[in-house]
């Protein structure tokens, strides 16, 4: 098919490109160095467990190994954004030459960015850019994009019929909008595929996906098509329709986890989206470095997510781009 031949060569470009950016497991926070010139890098993730946000992690550190005369050091917020603004803080009072921020949630994201850039520490954001305070750069998968081209595929799947249950992520936050967005333009050449409910989750985790996607069930059994916005939330309305026994329903996420593309293999889930994690790992450290030199970057740089089916995971499975 066209739509696959397309997906087959822009999945060989971002391999190709993500090759070099494998590397071993990484400690808590880069361990010290009194190297002159050695550039400190404060690294917020939202939250380790979630394993987009560990490859970012493990990426960045990766290549600040390969770069040399760069410390990175890791603040973990764990889901909780106002734990976040203290790490951040501390990162100021530490005087770290830049920030590269993944926000743990919406609520309170601005603080951290107002606060870096009043210290004069510029901020790369990550994955989430906060409304009305962002970044100086913005790395993030192109969402929209990637989710259009999700909606058109599942309509194609469905032959363009059925009804839709909508798992969201957390509300506000910039992936949630923009998958939204996405996907709301991908199934509108599809006048017969209806969206029948739709609910939002806190944490992106599997187990709301299993209680929002069973609540669904109950409450609309014509239910034909889950879109988790996140894999783990996919994982749980696949979890929830095998309980229902309904094995019929079309199942689709986001990300590329590991878990997410294992699934798609073993056709727990039908598709999901493959996020670039360790290119984009490495070109917020290569940020960060231009950025505290005083260099200027564009307010977004946009990656390619690649739509994932079993026809074309193996690779990804193999090396995460």
């Amino acid at each position: 098919m066209f739509r696959f031949r397309r997906v087959a060569a822009l999945t060989a470009t971002v391999v190709a490109g993500a090759l070099a950016l494998s590397g071993c497991a990484i400690t808590q926070a880069a361990e010290e160095s009194d190297g002159e010139g050695e550039l400190v890098i404060g690294l917020a993730v939202a939250n380790q467990q979630a394993d987009f946000f560990n490859q970012i992690r493990q990426s960045v550190e990766a290549h600040a190994d390969e770069l040399g005369d760069v410390r990175v050091v890791i603040a973990d917020a764990k889901g909780d954004a106002d734990t976040q603004v203290s790490q951040i803080q501390d990162f100021i009072t530490q005087d770290v030459d830049a920030i590269i921020y993944i926000p743990a949630g919406a609520t309170a994201a601005t603080v951290p960015v107002r606060n870096a850039k009043d210290a004069g520490i510029p901020v790369v954001t990550v994955d989430r850019n906060p409304d009305g305070e962002p970044g100086d750069t913005f790395i993030a998968t192109d969402s929209v994009a990637a989710a259009e081209e999700l909606g058109a595929w599942v309509g194609e799947q469905t032959d363009g019929e059925g009804n839709i249950g909508i798992i969201q992520g957390q509300i506000g936050t910039t992936p949630e909008i923009d998958r939204d967005e996405g996907f709301t333009q991908g199934i509108s050449e599809f006048p017969g595929l209806v969206e029948v409910a739709r609910q939002a989750s806190d944490q992106w985790a599997q187990d709301e996906g299993f209680d929002i996607a069973t609540d669904m069930l109950q409450a609309h059994p014509d239910i034909t098509v889950f879109f988790g916005r996140a894999d783990a939330l996919a994982l749980g309305a696949a979890s929830a329709a095998r309980t229902a026994g309904r094995d019929d329903i079309l199942i689709v996420g986001f990300d590329g986890d590991v878990a997410g593309l294992e699934a798609v293999r073993d056709g727990t889930l039908d598709a999901t989206v493959t996020q670039p994690t360790q290119a984009m790992g490495a070109l917020a450290l290569d940020s960060a470095i231009e950025l505290a030199n005083g260099e200027e970057l564009p307010a977004e740089q946009l990656q390619p997510g690649v739509l994932t089916t079993a026809d074309n995971v193996e690779p990804f499975i193999e090396t995460h781009p």
